[in-house]
C-alpha cells in the first residue's frame, strides 16, 4: 500500500457549487503545499489568495496552535449529546420504554398514590439524564486523555493516519480525523465536530470529503466509522456522502463506561456502524 508523506498538506477550498456549501466561489479547488494554510504568511501570493476568499473555507493539517480551539470544539460537541441521548434517544429504546412504564404501574400498586404514580416518569427521566451525562463525560474523560491529548503523535505521526481543521475566516470552526487500519486496509472516519455557530453550511459534508479524498490518495480499500448520534441529520449526513449502514448494536459500551446496574439501566445508547467501499479487496 502507497502512503504520501504525512508532513504534506491538504488545503481544500469548499466553494458554492451544492445547496448547502458555503458562500464566496464558483468551483471547489484543492491546492498541495509543504507550506501553512493561505493568509498564514508564507508567500504574497497565498496571502492574496486568502484576502481574496476571506468567506471561504479551508481544510488543513493540525497544527500544534489549533489544539485549545480543537479540544473546545470537541467538547462542547460531545456534551450537547447529553439531552438528546437521555430524552430523544428513549424514543429509539422500546424496550427501555417498556421498562419504565412497567416501573410506572409497580410504582402505582405499591404506593396506591396517583401522585406518585405521575411522578415517576418524571423521576425516571432525571435518572437518564444524570446517568447520560455521567457516561458521557467519562467518555470525554477517555478521550481527552488518550488521542486527543496528544493529536500529533496518534494522528499525524503513524503512516496512513492524518488529522484536519477546517478554518473559516482565520478561526478553526471543525475537526475531523482519520485513523488507518493495516490490518483489513481500511480507514476510519473520526472525532468529526463542527462548532455550533457555523453548522449549516456545509462544513461537516466537506471535512468527510477530506477523509474519502485521502482514503482514496492511500489506496485504501474503505472507509468506515461508527456513532452514537441520535440526531438523524448526522445519519443522513453520511448516506449523503455515500456511506452504507452495516450494523447497529443495542448494547454499546461506550469507553469510560462502569457497566453499573443503574448505568445500564438509564442509560443506553445505539451505535451505527457505516462503511463506504471504494474497490474491491
Amino acid at each position: 500500500m502507497y502512503f504520501s508523506s504525512p508532513k504534506m498538506v491538504c488545503e481544500t477550498k469548499i466553494v458554492a457549487d451544492e445547496r448547502d456549501a458555503l458562500p464566496g466561489s464558483e468551483k471547489e479547488s484543492i491546492t498541495w503545499s509543504g507550506s501553512p494554510p493561505p493568509g498564514a504568511g508564507s508567500s504574497p501570493a497565498e496571502a492574496e489568495d486568502a484576502d481574496a476568499g476571506k468567506d471561504a473555507l479551508f481544510i488543513r493539517e493540525f497544527a500544534r496552535g489549533d489544539r485549545e480551539e480543537v479540544r473546545r470544539i470537541f467538547y462542547e460537541g460531545i456534551v450537547e449529546r447529553i439531552p438528546n441521548t437521555a430524552f430523544r434517544g428513549l424514543g429509539h429504546q422500546p424496550k427501555a420504554q417498556l421498562l419504565y412504564a412497567l416501573l410506572t404501574v409497580m410504582c402505582f400498586f405499591m404506593t396506591k398514590s396517583v401522585t406518585l404514580t405521575c411522578c415517576a416518569p418524571l423521576v425516571l427521566l432525571g435518572a437518564r439524564y444524570y446517568y447520560s451525562r455521567e457516561v458521557i463525560h467519562g467518555y470525554l474523560d477517555s478521550a481527552l486523555h488518550t488521542d486527543m491529548a496528544d493529536i500529533e503523535a496518534f494522528y499525524l505521526t503513524p503512516t496512513g493516519s492524518c488529522f484536519w481543521v477546517a478554518v473559516l475566516d482565520g478561526r478553526v470552526v471543525g475537526l475531523v480525523a482519520a485513523e488507518g487500519h493495516e490490518d483489513d486496509n481500511t480507514v476510519e472516519l473520526r472525532r468529526m465536530s463542527v462548532d455550533s455557530r457555523y453548522r449549516g453550511k456545509g462544513i461537516a459534508k466537506a471535512l468527510g470529503r477530506r477523509v474519502l479524498e485521502f482514503a482514496v490518495r492511500n489506496n485504501y480499500t474503505a472507509v468506515v466509522l461508527g456513532t452514537t448520534a441520535v440526531k438523524m441529520a448526522a445519519h443522513k449526513l453520511y448516506e449523503s456522502l455515500g456511506f452504507r449502514r452495516t450494523g447497529q448494536s443495542e448494547d454499546y459500551r461506550l469507553p469510560g463506561m462502569s457497566c453499573s446496574p443503574l448505568e445500564r439501566l438509564f442509560f443506553q445508547v445505539r451505535y451505527v456502524r457505516y462503511r463506504l467501499q471504494l474497490r474491491e479487496e
